[in-house]
């Protein structure tokens, strides 16, 4: 994997990242005043969510399970003092369809503790913690 970064003009907190694919992501430092982009500790957060809401979903699919939706809210609690960073990740993986609850569990459970790059990246240094609600239900 390459990416390449380069500085917004007329910007010092405004940046661009491409991949070799060409596809672009902007960033921006959390503190400044008008934040036009996520930052990059945001980033994370959405790479650990996208990771592993693709697996989810990919596993679920092999079952012949259709996943109707989707979505996960994540939160990252930082440390105070510089470096802050992640100290405790919280997911809420919230999934909609005509899936057996044990089912939903297993694939979340298999995602982070197994197959998630980024989450077994993150754990080392993070405590990572999920929860999994299926059709508006908290199974776990």
């Amino acid at each position: 994997m390459k990416i390449n970064l380069q500085k917004k003009k007329d910007s010092s907190v405004h940046f661009e990242a491409m991949n070799t694919n060409g596809d672009k992501v902007e960033m921006c430092n959390s503190s400044a005043g008008n934040q036009q982009a996520a930052s990059p500790m945001e980033l994370i957060l959405m790479g650990v969510s996208g990771c592993s809401s693709i697996d989810i979903v990919h596993i679920l699919e092999k079952q012949n399970l259709k996943v109707d939706d989707l979505q996960m809210e994540v939160e990252g609690h930082r440390n105070e003092t510089i470096p802050k960073v992640f100290h405790r990740i919280d997911l809420l993986v919230k999934i909609k369809g005509d899936i057996p609850a044990n089912k939903a569990q297993r694939a979340a459970d298999l995602s982070f503790e197994k197959y998630c790059s980024v989450s077994k990246m993150l754990e080392k240094s993070v405590d990572i913690h999920y929860k999994v609600e299926l059709n508006g239900e908290l199974i776990s």
